[in-house]
């Protein structure tokens, strides 16, 4: 990394990011995201919340146990079910880290813990030790650093230092700091707490005030040599700092930092559009970095400006983060190895022949109907694929008819599979897809609200698939569908019957934003 030091990159999609309302993800989902991080070269992945349930334990574990160039950390509080938990979920993986966490706040601590400052100090030193007991690599989080007091939080990491703590990670738990005032909290922490050098200081900012991302940096400038972010900046409430414009950032304004990360920054855009796919977030078109506009140039004084010489108006290039011309790869006659070999180079591997053959069989059918296919057709498509052949199906679409005529009511008839049986309904809605819906609904009673539906194309053009996104809640449980096709209406089938899949799996499982909130 020549002169520059090291900016160790801590990725918590998969804990922090998954407090997002719908972003729950399964284990199998966890375990694709995370060989994908692997792939972008992110330093430590934090793999979960393993006390949160046993779903979270056995997700945190599976990663450790397919990841291998990645530290895989989980999260614990500073009880020791947790710790004893975590420690067991990483003990497969090759490098492991224990992440624990105790608030340091005045309100968090007299409202929340209910403890005196004394009490907070020796549980803290408590935990780093029991943690210590699994893995030399801790973690700890003064949880609402960002509102705790200056002299306190010197004391309590000056001793989970002396503890064993190998990494302090500051958290602005609520997004309430701006960069001089988080930055100046970095510096004084590290210049007055003795044994500083001993340890790696880390940023962990939510976007509450949309400065996540600049309160980062200006820990970094300060001495912080960890930052903590998510792909595409998801999490809970307005996100957290977003991987892709810290790792950017860095790399291109290299004349200003003095470190740099060990990113694959090609990866950036595989791991965004992975990510907004298994989440059903999507991915904002003026979005920095992975958005569809980022490297977009309207202005003509802007396009003459850019064929003249790139940049002008351009900071970095398309390519070095993963962007490429969108020229038809695939076409009809292409066979099953060009078609795993693209796959895989977009950052898509199967996990039995089984699954391969059935997103072959898809893509030929889509093939036969679209002339021209895209990457973003063939990520929806495995996307798509992956849903239907997911252990926990229940429902899947057999057939389905819609009649809509002006000046009538629409009307749905659909053939649903329902755990082995074939069952048939009709019904009538204000339009096809609200038809199709009730249809659906008269067949399995859910007792779920539909919460969001939206719909986006994949590619341009009146052949384009649709993407639709179904967003349900019920008993306070909240998950997100997925569907793509080339017929609007089929596509919000698919992704309706995906997110009642997803609802008869672990049903009683507490979501993690109830138990953590670093």
């Amino acid at each position: 990394m020549s002169d520059k030091e090291r900016l160790i990159i801590f990725d918590t999609t998969l804990r922090d990011g998954e407090q997002s309302p719908g972003a729950s993800m399964t284990r199998d989902e966890k375990v694709r995201i995370a060989k994908q991080l692997e792939k972008l070269r992110v330093d430590v992945i934090e793999a979960g919340f393993p006390a949160a349930s046993p779903g979270d334990f056995e997700a945190v574990k599976a990663v450790a146990e397919v990841v291998q160039d990645s530290t895989i950390c989980g999260l614990a509080r500073a009880v020791e079910n947790d710790i004893v938990r975590a420690g067991e979920a990483i003990a497969p993986a090759n490098s492991g880290r224990i992440h624990t966490f105790i608030a340091t706040s005045p309100i968090h601590m007299e409202k929340k813990l209910r403890m005196t400052p004394d009490e907070v100090v020796e549980r803290a030193v408590w935990a780093v030790k029991r943690a210590r007991d699994f893995t030399d690599n801790v973690e700890f989080s003064p949880e609402d650093a960002g509102r705790s007091e200056l002299d306190f939080l010197c004391r309590i990491i000056e001793a989970v230092i002396d503890a064993g703590a190998t990494t302090i990670n500051i958290p602005d738990t609520v997004g309430y700091n701006v960069p001089e005032q988080f930055g100046a909290l970095f510096k004084q922490l590290i210049e007055r707490i003795p044994n500083s050098d001993k340890a790696i200081f880390s940023a962990h900012c939510h976007n509450d005030l949309g400065l996540a991302v600049a309160n980062s940096l200006a820990a970094v400038c300060n001495g912080a040599r960890q930052v903590e972010c998510t792909i595409n900046g998801l999490g809970e409430r307005a996100g957290n700092t977003a991987l892709e414009e810290v790792v950017m950032a860095v790399r291109v304004r290299q004349d200003y930092f003095p470190v740099d990360t060990r990113i694959n920054t090609r990866e950036i855009l595989a791991t965004s559009r992975l990510v907004s796919s298994i989440t059903g977030f999507p991915v904002q078109p003026n979005k920095a970095i992975v958005g569809a506009n980022a490297f977009a140039h309207e202005s003509g004084i802007h396009q003459d400006g850019v064929l003249k010489h790139r940049e002008t108006y351009e900071i970095m290039r398309a390519e070095d983060v993963g962007w490429s011309a969108n020229k038809m790869v695939l076409g009809k006659h292409s066979g099953r190895n060009a078609f795993r070999t693209r796959m895989k180079e977009l950052g898509i591997e199967f996990d039995s022949e089984e699954a391969l053959n059935d997103a072959f069989m898809r893509f030929k059918e889509l093939a036969d109907r679209k002339h021209e296919i895209y990457d973003e057709d063939l990520i929806a498509l495995a996307t798509d694929a992956q849903n239907l052949l997911a252990e926990n199906e229940r429902y899947r679409l057999v057939s389905l008819h819609v009649c809509a005529e002006t000046g009538e009511t629409p009307q749905a008839q659909l053939t649903l599979w329902i755990d082995g049986e074939e069952k048939r309904a009709t019904a009538q809605g204000g339009g096809a897809v609200d038809a199709t819906f009730k249809a659906i609904e008269s067949l399995v009673h859910s007792g779920a609200e539909l919460k969001l539906y939206s719909v986006s194309n994949v590619t341009n053009g009146t052949d384009s698939q649709a993407e639709t996104m179904v967003r349900l809640e019920r008993a306070g449980r909240i998950v997100n569908g997925q569907g793509a096709d080339m017929d609007i209406i089929i596509a919000s089938a698919k992704a309706y019957i995906n997110a009642l899949n997803k609802l008869c799996v672990d049903d009683d499982r507490a979501h993690p934003q109830r138990e953590a909130d670093v």
